[in-house]
């Protein structure tokens, strides 16, 4: 079967990526299932359940989030409503929504999604490579399939779940830093990795943000408002193909289609 994995959804921009491209991109490549990461999907910071409906309306399968996803208040209740939605999962416990669940293709295909967050220049969170192993255990159970988005800032901190998991998951894939990285690969045991998916939205931007706003907060170390580009809009992410009896990923290929004619 084939998975779609989609990088972090900025804004408006990032939403009419996805209303633009996901029916194109998922007819190209024949998917059979899409996760993507709207963690930034409202005004850049944190997801609304007007957006998160929105997007899973579009045709995305799981919203799996990271550390913006409690910047909208709204957003708490729903993530108890919504098992579409989910948030990182070594969070303590007590709080709303789920880290992790099992989902069916329109195949009838069984997938695992658990969503993580990294440690490293981070909140000091329950041990994620602890709790990925707790997890994936339980996930295990229903289905061999299983996709694990881990939101992190340092890519060693990624690399090295991608080590940790080889094997036990079909596809690790790093999320947060919203530059696609180029080193996609199958790793050893049949794991697909790539240390981020990259970011839906304004890649004319510094990591989203308007280019002067960014370069302003860096000489003046003066905090603004998160304000979103418009320019270069573009759908980031990764298609893997996975073995449905054994979960083995086989091949890994970056996706990275702009939304032509449209600032």
């Amino acid at each position: 079967m084939r998975i779609l994995f989609i990088g972090d959804i900025v804004g408006k921009p990032g939403r009419r990526a996805l209303e633009g491209l996901l029916g194109k991109v998922i007819s190209e490549h024949a998917v059979d299932f899409t996760i993507a990461n709207g963690e930034n999907a409202a005004g850049g910071m944190g997801v609304t359940p007007a957006i998160g409906t929105e997007i899973l309306n579009l045709g995305v399968d799981v919203l799996t989030s990271g550390n913006h996803v409690w910047a909208k208040k709204e957003i708490l209740p729903f993530l108890d409503v919504e098992r579409r939605l989910l948030r990182p999962s070594n969070y303590p416990e007590g709080v709303p929504g789920k880290g992790g669940g099992v989902f069916e293709s329109v195949k009838g295909f069984k997938i695992g999604v658990l969503n993580l967050e990294g440690r490293v220049f981070m909140k000091n969170l329950d041990c994620p490579f602890r709790v990925a192993e707790r997890e994936i255990e339980v996930l295990r159970g229903e289905t061999k399939i299983i996709i694990v988005d881990f939101h992190a800032e340092a890519t060693s901190e990624k690399m090295a779940m991608g080590w940790f998991l080889d094997g036990k998951v079909s596809m690790m894939v790093g999320t947060h830093t919203h530059i696609q990285t180029s080193d996609e690969k199958i790793l050893e045991e049949g794991t697909a990795y790539i240390t981020d998916a990259g970011m839906t939205g304004p890649t004319t931007s510094v990591i989203g943000v308007r280019r002067e706003v960014a370069i302003h907060r860096f000489l003046t170390q003066i905090p603004w408002k998160y304000d979103v580009a418009t320019e270069g809009i573009e759908l980031q992410g990764v298609v893997v193909d996975v073995d449905s009896q054994t979960g083995k990923a086989s091949r890994i290929e970056r996706i990275k289609t702009p939304l032509t004619g449209v600032s």
